[in-house]
């Protein structure tokens, strides 16, 4: 019975198999979770100012077009995230299959402006489920790599951004904003019908204590990848094996997070996620706000209406494309100089590139400056995506993202009163020194995080002894 000491953690397994079919296959599952995001997200951009036109809305009206949708994320986000950490992965992530696919096609039907709102509420509210897509897929990736492969998981919301531009340059143009919205849906609708063949996390299940069916996807893994085979008689989890520091801590996962130990972390974690949410969306509506508001504050004067239509799409398609370099640079750097150098770095840059932006300058000038402001961006929110769940133990990582994803939906929600009501009021100065300030406010939280995660093993539990202090332990 020597053999039964001998036994795999689901963190030594994965590393062993590698990464292999069975993880692309979950990989592209997850990624199409961020397609659909991305792409409901990018929506508004287009139809907000065909709606106002039908409905005769002003401008708050259409501005709240926006905010609802934040307003259903910041709700979703915490609610899927506890979700997720009570009842599974697969049941957080259910949300968005169902919310957004089914809300986003009704409200292609609105009557009226207040049921187009609840609808894009309840859209948002299913799109608050994205970070568990990122926990879920992150706890089936092997340590070494795991910075290269989230990077490669969160290209699909690239994707989706620069599918939502052509989509909408091309059905905008043919076509009603209710055609975009019922296009704009089909991604979600994928997304269900094929939910039922993603696979739990065996990372949570054994957090959970359920280490049969945790044992039974590895070996699954093992099948499809035949990279890593054990010998028949040593198995890849010990199935006596016991998480009796879970069994100690009966708080729930969100006072969790305000453990001893996780105090400063989720303080730190919600700050730096309002900065980046913020910074990211505020660039891409600069784009716009700064072509349309150029001809009134600045110098340059449009010929008609429709090279402004036209203008407008080039350059949000143009700087949509700025986030694959973006992605590329956060996959260069990530697993070579760790998380927290690699956020400091790039938001260096991002301080550089809007900076000249405080001045008016040529359309070509700024179009550049806010390819390279929005490359950094998305290198910024791409590595927070990595950081922030390797950061939380598994029985709280939903939840702690969750929340952080929340908090930074906040910052998605004040955003557009900058963007919009600043630039179009001729105050772009103070729009682009809001948006420093507030780059150099989450660098400095970056530089503070309490550890680096690149190559660490995920952690578990956290564990509240009677001393009332608050320990982490691997699986």
């Amino acid at each position: 019975m020597e053999y039964q000491s001998l036994v795999y953690t689901v963190d030594e397994a994965l590393a062993n198999m590698g990464f292999g079919k069975f993880q692309a296959l979950v990989l592209v599952y997850a990624g199409l979770g961020w397609f659909a995001e991305a792409t409901e997200m990018m929506l508004i951009s287009f139809v907000g100012s065909e709606v106002k036109s039908e409905w005769g809305l002003s401008s708050s009206e259409e501005s709240l077009l926006s905010t609802v949708v934040f307003a259903g994320m910041l709700v979703g986000a915490y609610a899927w995230g506890v979700v997720s950490d009570n009842y599974g992965r697969r049941r957080g992530f259910l949300g968005t299959a169902v919310l957004t696919s089914g809300a986003g096609f009704l409200s292609t039907f609105s009557p009226n402006y207040i049921l187009f709102l609840i609808f894009r509420f309840l859209v948002g509210m299913g799109l608050g489920s994205g970070s568990v897509f990122a926990c879920w897929f992150l706890e089936f990736v092997p340590a070494d790599n795991r910075g290269k492969w989230m990077v490669v998981f969160s290209s699909f919301w690239t994707f989706g951004t620069i599918f939502e531009v052509a989509l909408a340059w091309i059905v905008m143009s043919r076509l009603s904003w209710r055609s975009l919205l019922a296009f704009s849906s089909l991604p979600s609708f994928v997304l269900l019908l094929f939910y039922c063949l993603a696979p739990e996390s065996p990372r949570y299940l054994c957090v959970k204590g359920n280490t049969t069916d945790a044992h039974r996807i590895l070996e699954k893994i093992d099948i499809q990848d035949e990279e890593f085979a054990p010998k028949e008689e040593v198995p890849l989890l010990s199935s006596t094996r016991k998480n009796t520091e879970e069994k100690r801590n009966c708080m729930p996962p969100v006072f969790m997070l305000f453990s001893s130990n996780l105090t400063r972390t989720t303080l730190l974690l919600w700050t730096f996620y309002f900065g980046n949410v913020f910074s990211y969306y505020g660039i891409i509506l600069l784009t716009s706000e700064l072509s349309s508001s150029e001809g009134k504050c600045g110098s340059t004067t449009w010929q008609s209406e429709g090279l402004q239509d036209a203008s407008l799409y080039i350059d949000v398609f143009i700087t949509s494309l700025a986030e694959l370099p973006g992605l590329l640079l956060s996959a260069i750097l990530v697993d070579r100089i760790g998380r927290k150098l690699t956020f400091i770095i790039i938001l260096t840059l991002a301080c550089i590139f809007l900076l000249p932006l405080a001045f008016y300058q040529s359309a070509t000038l700024t179009t550049a400056l806010l390819f390279g402001a929005r490359m950094c961006a998305m290198g910024s929110i791409t590595v927070a995506y990595i950081y922030g769940p390797e950061i939380y133990p598994t029985s709280v990582r939903t939840t702690g993202i969750g929340v952080a994803d929340a908090v930074g939906r906040i910052g998605g929600m004040i955003c557009p009163l900058v963007a919009v009501g600043l630039v179009t009021s001729c105050h772009q100065t103070a729009a682009i020194i809001l948006f420093e300030v507030v780059i150099v406010l989450s660098a400095i939280c970056a530089f503070l995080f309490p550890y680096e995660t690149k190559g660490q093993e995920l952690i578990d539990t956290v564990v509240v002894s009677k001393s009332k202090e608050a320990q982490v332990v691997g699986d």
